[in-house]
């Protein structure tokens, strides 16, 4: 299911799992500079890979890459991601805030988590991303944003390095987009223009 009417965004949320990272190496080369959100990229990782993926990702964009600190303010044009081992959660002052409690669904970040707290503070203006994995995290957290009036975009299963995460996602919701990892940095832009 598509939508022609695209919204106002102020934060764009990324989230994946197994074989996402090459998805999202894909999509920052082709982001533009100055669009007027920020960007924040939850991947489930081990900790030893946590300096290295920053740097990483830095590499692929002109966008500033970090890693996200405690009770940093969420501003436009920065690329936050979530550390190894936290949980990142938005705080209602539009600040990030880093949690370790349980793990959800195995997982710590977890998608659902930084995904609810930005449905409950961005409400229609978030557009999330739920893209490969290997377990069902990021389903309800999406449902989150869709039910506050928010984008949804799921990846396309049948292009998926592993397509469990999206499938289970399609599964509990129809999301606005179902889209191949080839159209996602255009559709990022395009939010960018109905933002300005």
């Amino acid at each position: 299911m598509e939508k022609d009417s695209l919204r106002k965004i102020d934060l764009v949320l990324i989230g994946g799992s197994a074989g996402s990272l090459e998805v999202i190496l894909r999509i920052l080369p082709d982001l533009k500079k100055d669009l007027p959100f920020a960007i924040i990229i939850i991947i489930h990782r081990k900790s030893s890979f946590e300096s290295t993926l920053t740097a990483l990702l830095a590499s692929r964009t002109s966008w500033e890459v970090k890693e996200a600190e405690e009770k940093e303010d969420i501003l436009p044009g920065i690329i936050y991601l979530a550390p190894a081992d936290y949980h990142l959660l938005i705080e209602d002052d539009r600040t990030l805030s880093l949690d370790y409690s349980e793990k959800i669904l195995h997982s710590r970040p977890a998608i659902d988590a930084t995904f609810q707290t930005a449905a409950d503070v961005y409400k229609d203006k978030t557009a999330a991303f739920l893209l490969s994995g290997a377990n069902a995290d990021g389903s309800a957290g999406l449902k989150a944003i869709q039910q506050a009036g928010g984008l949804t975009i799921v990846q396309d299963p049948e292009e998926a390095e592993i397509k469990y995460m999206p499938a289970q996602a399609l599964s509990k919701m129809k999301p606005d987009y179902i889209l191949s990892k080839y159209k996602m940095a255009e559709l990022i832009n395009q939010l960018g223009n109905k933002s300005s």
